[in-house]
């Protein structure tokens, strides 16, 4: 009772009520999170798009928007599509093969540790380290391509794909398998062996099993990491650099490009543009993922 009377009021917690309801500190813990991403990704793109909407005066222009559509960001544009498609495509069919060889094999093995802890080095593996790795192996003066060209096989005869577009699908792959093996092998993991005996015990063979089963359960997740892999390679920069230092195939070294050219003083917003082309994909990409994976945790 307070000094006037009337019972005080409290919780079974010690916490006041405000307004009736309880005040709740869970949040705190989520403060050092959201002050990263605002700072370190919304801030950016904030400045980012309202640069892109600003001449070398800073007067309000879409003239940086319009010029997207000149050929050469176009081609970057539709390449950079198509490269992160294909290296997606095959880096999860890869990876899935690799990570359904895991889940098949003993849960608490020294292999499956091993491969994951693996899948996790490689899978950040990039950048100019990866790129001077294949260039020294099997690059015109790599160890490998010249012991193939010593016993009669010059996969060079035609031209330097490594350092073409070609060579950006096989170098991508390189992290792109092990990323798949990390984001596919949960899903796996959720696929119960209960489901395969239920199956089998109503007369459904492998067949019907992955057909009628595990296929339309593992379907979201594979392509919800299909999307991931193609947002992973459509953001890649220094690897694409690194190899490819003439042309500007990918989207994100137009930006470099937009920003260091003799062209770049008087169209500062431009590359901001080409920025924001890119974020706008990225988000799409990364917003399907997001549902994808929210329709696979339903069952798995």
């Amino acid at each position: 009772m307070t000094v006037a009377g009337s019972p005080a009021v409290t919780t079974n917690v010690g916490r006041p009520f405000l307004g009736g309801r309880r005040f709740s500190l869970d949040w705190v813990g989520a403060v050092p999170y959201l002050a990263y991403v605002g700072l370190f990704l919304i801030l950016p793109s904030v400045i980012i798009g309202i640069g892109a909407l600003l001449d070398a005066n800073n007067a309000f222009t879409l003239d940086n928007f319009r010029n997207l559509s000149r050929s050469y960001v176009v081609k970057a544009t539709i390449d950079t599509t198509v490269l992160s498609a294909i290296t997606a495509f095959l880096g999860a069919v890869f990876g899935a093969l690799l990570a359904y060889a895991i889940v098949t094999g003993s849960p608490n093995g020294i292999l499956r540790r091993l491969t994951i802890s693996a899948s996790g080095v490689l899978a950040q593996f990039g950048g100019v380290t990866l790129a001077f790795a294949f260039i020294a192996s099997i690059g015109p003066a790599g160890f490998v391509y010249l012991f193939a060209q010593a016993h009669g096989f010059d996969f060079y005869k035609q031209d330097l794909w490594l350092f073409e577009i070609p060579g950006l699908d096989l170098v991508y792959l390189y992290f792109q398998i092990p990323l798949m093996v990390l984001v596919f092998l949960p899903a796996l993991d959720g696929i119960k062996p209960q489901w395969r005996e239920a199956a089998e015990s109503l007369g459904g063979n492998t067949w019907h099993y992955w057909r009628h089963v595990a296929g339309p359960l593992l379907f979201p997740a594979f392509l919800g990491s299909v999307l991931l892999l193609f947002a992973n390679a459509f953001s890649a920069y220094a690897t694409a650099n690194a190899l490819i230092n003439q042309g500007q195939p990918v989207l994100a070294q137009q930006i470099a490009g937009a920003l260091s050219s003799e062209v770049g003083a008087y169209e500062p917003g431009f590359a901001k543009a080409i920025a924001i082309e890119m974020i706008i994909i990225v988000t799409l990409v990364t917003v399907l993922y997001t549902l994808l994976q929210r329709r696979t945790a339903r069952w798995l």
